[in-house]
């Protein structure tokens, strides 16, 4: 079974369940945050249709999951920099000089944080893939009777 194709839809689930998460688990409780990632990746490869049955190498999950987790982590990336941007916009109407400056400071912090989060995201992601594929192979396993 070495031609998978990419199930979308499962990478979009488990992309919107990191992003989400991880904001949550962020503003609430900061050290798991790193769930958002590995939960994401895992609802990915194992919501996916072309793993129902498929037993092999787990490699597929990881991608699968990396791709979810970095499509999270760029959704988390926007939305802080889209948020904080209209916060600069408004400084900048109120202080002219200073709403440069936090316009340019907004920018380089959410270019930054969107690195992080697509890199964590796509190594975490990476890891609750290979759950995730690890999972669906154990429940699928074949009786053959002889």
């Amino acid at each position: 079974m070495g031609d998978r194709m990419t199930d979308w839809k499962a990478i979009g689930i488990g992309a919107l369940v990191n992003a989400v998460l991880t904001m949550v688990l962020t503003l609430v409780l900061f050290p798991l945050f790193f769930l958002g990632p590995v939960i994401g990746g895992f609802m990915a490869t194992y919501l996916s249709r072309e793993n129902i049955g498929f037993i092999g190498n787990p490699t597929g999950g990881a991608a699968d999951g990396a791709v979810a987790g970095v499509i999270g982590g760029l959704v988390i990336g926007l939305i802080f920099i889209l948020g904080f941007g209209a916060l600069s916009a408004i400084i900048g109407l109120i202080f002219t000089q200073i709403g440069a400056v936090a316009g340019t400071i907004t920018l380089i912090t959410g270019l930054f944080i969107t690195f992080v989060t697509v890199i964590i995201g796509g190594l975490f992601g990476a890891i609750g893939g290979v759950i995730g594929l690890s999972v669906r192979e154990k429940e699928s396993v074949k009786i053959e009777f002889h």
